[in-house]
């Protein structure tokens, strides 16, 4: 595993960075461990639903995870409003930096991910290859 710390700036597509790593350096897996920071516009689709809602003011992101694939990502993501009220669920594409967002990504040289239809859920899975 190799580790990679990343600074993402202002009015970056957070999402559309993160899809890019896997190619940008030659793996075909990766795990996203942490990050925080804010956004300006949130697209996050919540459980069960297959529209994404769009939030948009001063953000705080809490948390990020998720995995990376040559099939693409697969992130969770909460917020915090300017209030303070936090909401979370799957992170979308234009979800817009506000004024910066710090991840840390674990690059993972020996493993491939793959996103595959499993029957027993009904959904495109992950599944790891060694």
């Amino acid at each position: 595993m190799q580790t990679l710390p990343l600074r993402i700036g202002a009015g970056q597509d957070l999402r559309a960075v993160l899809d890019a790593l896997v190619a940008q350096h030659h793996v075909e897996a990766a795990f996203v461990l942490q990050g925080i920071g804010s956004l300006s516009v949130a697209r996050l689709r919540f459980a069960g639903r297959s529209e994404f809602t769009e939030l948009r003011g001063d953000l705080e992101i809490l948390t990020l995870g998720g995995s990376l694939s040559p099939d693409g990502p697969h992130l969770h993501v909460s917020v915090a409003d300017d209030g303070g009220r936090v909401i979370g669920g799957h992170l979308g594409p234009g979800c817009i930096v506000r004024t910066t967002a710090e991840i840390l990504v674990a690059l993972l040289p020996r493993h491939r991910f793959r996103r595959e239809f499993d029957p027993a859920t009904g959904f495109d899975e992950l599944f790891v290859k060694a």
